[in-house]
């Protein structure tokens, strides 16, 4: 039998084929889940045999991450606002970006009993987050897809966010059963805001693996928003604010969507690298 210490020095090496990727980390990880080992025992114990079932479980788990499927879909598990979430194929994989609209949905917050609207859920990463910030929230998680408010609903179980309502529509359509005119403080989203020909230029694990309609939102990127902008002057409440995420390089066209008889404090906010990354505004 191989040691942990073998086996991760191997994946590693293999791993190292991967263009971006972080190929320690992700042999940690993969090990970490085919031999149920924890990080503590990962560490502490390198000289540990792991059994063969395991080996080649692992073993099997680095062909496919160099087939480009993405890490999380194969251990299962990707975490975000310090919260690990179930994620599988068909469900759009949470990133770090997103954090930004947490944060600025705490920063504008009364932190009282408000409903807040999220559009597009996927896995409830922000929906779960706030939910875990604002107790006193009602919280509206919307979806088209079945597959991504399954593991919605999973996380929300697992972390007991009992506040959280999901409900399946195409945008503002799933939402129509649980929120009446004028009646959300907030309504967050990360939309689908890459352009077709943007798509065809991303990585071949989100091209691949991920689902297209999360990210394309048609040939411009700016449709999905329009209609956001659109359904939340409907849904929000006179001074309720929408947030809503924005690809590289497209702050000044999303801003200049907004009406400005129905919209004020229109903002955009930067995320760790200093690119604009959140547009907020408030309904008049």
């Amino acid at each position: 039998m191989s040691s942990i210490q073998n086996l991760f020095l191997k994946g590693r090496t293999l791993l190292g084929r991967i263009p971006h990727a972080d190929p320690a980390l992700e042999s940690r990880l993969l090990l970490q889940k085919a031999a149920g080992l924890s990080e503590k025992e990962f560490l502490t114990s390198p000289d540990w045999p792991v059994p063969v079932r395991a080996e080649r479980l692992f073993l099997k788990m680095v062909a496919r991450r160099l087939a480009r499927i993405p890490l999380c879909y194969l251990t299962g598990e990707k975490e975000f606002w310090s919260i690990p979430l179930v994620v599988f194929p068909g469900v759009f994989i949470p990133r770090p970006e997103s954090e930004l609209l947490v944060e600025k949905v705490l920063e504008l917050s009364n932190k009282r009993d408000e409903v807040i609207v999220d559009i597009g859920t996927g896995s409830g990463n922000i929906a779960i987050a706030l939910a875990r910030e604002l107790p006193r929230a009602r919280i509206i998680g919307v979806d088209i897809s079945r597959r991504a408010l399954k593991a919605a609903r999973l996380n929300a179980e697992r972390y007991k966010t009992t506040s959280i309502v999901f409900s399946e529509g195409n945008a503002f359509y799933g939402l129509r059963k649980f929120a009446t005119r004028s009646e959300a403080d907030f309504i967050v989203s990360n939309p689908p805001y890459v352009s077709l020909a943007g798509w065809q230029g991303l990585e071949p694990e989100i091209r691949r693996f991920e689902p297209k309609r999360a990210l394309v939102s048609g040939a411009t990127g700016y449709e999905f928003i329009r209609r956001l902008i659109k359904g939340a002057s409907f849904y929000l409440k006179p001074g309720g604010y929408l947030l809503f995420e924005i690809g590289q390089g497209q702050a000044g066209s999303a801003s200049s969507l907004f009406d400005s008889r129905g919209w004020r404090d229109i903002r955009t906010y930067a995320d760790i690298r200093g690119i604009p990354r959140v547009v907020a505004a408030r309904k008049t």
